[in-house]
């Protein structure tokens, strides 16, 4: 007998008929003996759909009242799964988050497991029943309702399954797999049948959507065997492994990209009294992600520094600098938009000295400025004009061969 965490995302239970398809699905797995505890998402485009009534009513609603907004969606998904595997006859129980013991840190709308308390999911395993659990969402130690963040689902299955000490997880999606790039938008894009937990865990973070870079963390830390599926068909997904055993001769394995990027400069007087760490920190305490950073300090010029946020946070990152000016003791800021961030993974790249000035050369002939650059042991980033960001994503995926090899 094995312990599976299977987690299935908000298409696979879009409507009844795909939610009886999972239950069909979860029995099966249930008829071989093993021990299931299911994770699943808000039903379709319900989480959309929840914030746009919310922003009918305010332009700027409250983190606390959106989670409570938010967390219904998946309560929705686990009654109605719940019921289906009933009417099954197979014995089942849902959960809310904070039922099965998932406690987070005191952060509303991107908050972090700290534990799970097991003891319920336990009780109900030892009963022969499927264990149907809230994605997304937890109870910090006020007792107020958190949610995980966009993906936060897939954060809560690998959690859960390090928790329960299951065998495995298999995350279930609306793909067949991992794939070296977006297949809907890169022309020759190919399912990889494994990959590193770190490579995945470069390409999560740099915009490939189908894994939250927290989930692919905790399956490293715990050494938990991870795989992605496809929800309807029964073909073997890609396994994430310490180091995959396959396909070694891939120097570059994906191209990831992301859209709606800022660029942000904040200005100094001279001689430059501001500090990098008093800017970051400040932005770090109000939870904004800064991604790449570019100092520039000359004789002559005006000292600065640059970086790279999401759209979604440029208000608030605005609000604090102008908040903090005093304290930070900088000039001016601007900003550019409509920039988005492309990049190459690889575990194959440390071993390989010139991969990033093929990149460079192959966006030089293709025309495409690059704005920032930022670089890793396993992945090179580049900001480019929105505009140009699939030409380079597919420009990148030809260049390394990605398309043509037999994955």
């Amino acid at each position: 007998m094995s312990r599976i965490v299977m987690k299935f995302g908000g298409t696979s239970v879009g409507n009844t008929e795909r939610i009886r398809n999972v239950a069909k699905r979860i029995i099966g797995e249930t008829a071989k003996g093993h021990e299931i505890v299911v994770v699943v998402s808000a039903m379709g485009k319900t989480t959309d759909e929840l914030v746009r009534l919310a922003q009918d009513l305010s332009a700027e609603p409250s983190k606390r009242e959106m989670d409570m907004l938010l967390s219904t969606g998946e309560q929705v998904t686990i009654s109605l799964l719940t019921m289906a595997l009933q009417h099954m006859g197979q014995d089942a129980v849902s959960f809310t988050g904070w039922q099965a013991g998932i406690g987070t840190e005191a952060v509303h709308r991107n908050a972090r497991i700290e534990h799970i308390d097991t003891v319920r999911i336990e009780q109900a395993l030892t009963l022969g029943q499927v264990v149907v659990v809230a994605g997304f969402q937890g109870m910090d130690a006020y007792g107020e309702i958190t949610t995980l963040g966009r993906g936060g689902s897939d954060t809560t299955a690998v959690a859960i399954a390090a928790s329960i000490h299951a065998d495995q997880c298999d995350i279930y999606t609306d793909v067949d797999g991992i794939y070296t790039s977006d297949p809907r938008y890169v022309d020759g894009a190919r399912k990889l049948q494994e990959l590193s937990y770190d490579e995945m865990l470069e390409l999560a973070n740099l915009g490939a959507g189908v894994l939250h870079p927290r989930a692919v963390e905790f399956a490293k830390n715990y050494s938990l065997p991870l795989s992605v599926r496809s929800s309807i068909s029964e073909e073997t997904g890609t396994i994430l492994l310490e180091e995959p055993t396959m396909e070694k001769n891939l120097i570059v394995r994906g191209v990831a990209f992301e859209p709606e990027i800022v660029r942000i400069t904040v200005a100094y007087q001279v001689p430059f009294n501001g500090s990098l760490a008093k800017i970051f920190t400040t932005l770090a305490k109000h939870h904004v992600n800064v991604d790449i950073i570019v100092q520039s300090i000359m004789e002559g010029i005006q000292p600065s520094v640059s970086f790279s946020i999401k759209k979604e946070d440029f208000a608030e990152t605005v609000q604090v600098l102008e908040s903090n000016k005093v304290e930070l003791g900088y000039q001016s800021t601007n900003f550019e938009v409509g920039l988005a961030k492309v990049s190459i993974v690889g575990s194959g790249m440390v071993s390989n000295p010139g991969v990033a000035a093929q990149m460079f050369d192959r966006l030089r002939v293709e025309g495409i400025p690059v704005k920032m650059v930022s670089t890793s042991e396993i992945k090179v980033s580049v900001v480019v004009p929105e505009s140009d960001m699939l030409k380079a994503t597919n420009a990148l995926h030809d260049e390394y061969g990605l398309a043509a090899v037999r994955v």
